[in-house]
C-alpha cells in the first residue's frame, strides 16, 4: 500500500459590493504571515479545522480577521491546487462571496495585515497572491471546480 498524501482545506471569504465603477471586493494586503507577504489576499481567509465544515470555518475567519458576522455566505467555487514541492503543499480551497454582513470590516489582527482595500474585481492590485487572482476571476461565473499549479494550463471545469 502507498502512503497517502495529506490534503490541507481552507476557506476564502471575498466581500463584495457595488463601487462606481462595478463590483468591488475587499482585500488585504499580507505581512508577517510566512506566505506571500506583502501580496493582496482574500480579506478573510485560513485553513478548515478538524470537526469544521468550510461554511464554518469561513464565518470563524471573517469574525477573527474583519470583526464581522451574520455573513450572507454564497459558495462560488472549489480550488484543487498543487505546489508540487511537498505532501504539505496539496490543497482544496473553498470560495465564498459575501454581499450582506453585520459590523464594519476592519482589520483585527494588524501584526498579520498591513492594510485593506476595496478593488474594482477586474482591476486588482499588484501583486495578487497568484491562485486567489484565478479563483476572483471565476466569481459568479457557475465555475464548480478549478485546478491550478498541476500544469502550464489551469483549469476550469463546471461552467455553464
Amino acid at each position: 500500500m502507498t502512503d497517502r498524501f495529506t490534503v490541507v482545506p481552507a476557506s476564502y471569504v471575498y466581500l463584495v459590493r457595488e463601487g462606481a465603477a462595478g463590483p468591488e471586493v475587499l482585500l488585504q494586503l499580507r505581512r508577517n504571515t510566512g506566505y506571500m507577504d506583502d501580496h493582496w489576499a482574500a480579506a478573510a481567509a485560513g485553513h478548515v479545522e478538524r470537526g469544521e465544515t468550510a461554511y464554518d470555518a469561513a464565518r470563524r475567519e471573517a469574525a477573527e480577521e474583519l470583526g464581522i458576522a451574520g455573513l450572507d455566505l454564497a459558495f462560488e467555487l472549489t480550488m484543487h491546487r498543487t505546489a508540487h514541492d511537498q505532501p504539505i503543499d496539496e490543497r482544496v480551497d473553498f470560495f465564498f462571496t459575501a454581499r450582506a454582513w453585520t459590523g464594519e470590516p476592519r482589520i483585527v489582527e494588524p501584526e498579520k495585515c498591513a492594510e485593506l482595500r476595496w478593488c474594482p474585481v477586474d482591476v486588482l492590485p499588484s501583486p495578487m497572491v497568484p491562485h486567489e487572482a484565478f479563483a476572483i476571476a471565476s466569481l459568479g461565473q457557475g465555475t464548480a471546480y478549478v485546478s491550478y499549479g498541476f500544469d502550464k494550463h489551469d483549469s476550469v471545469e463546471g461552467a455553464p
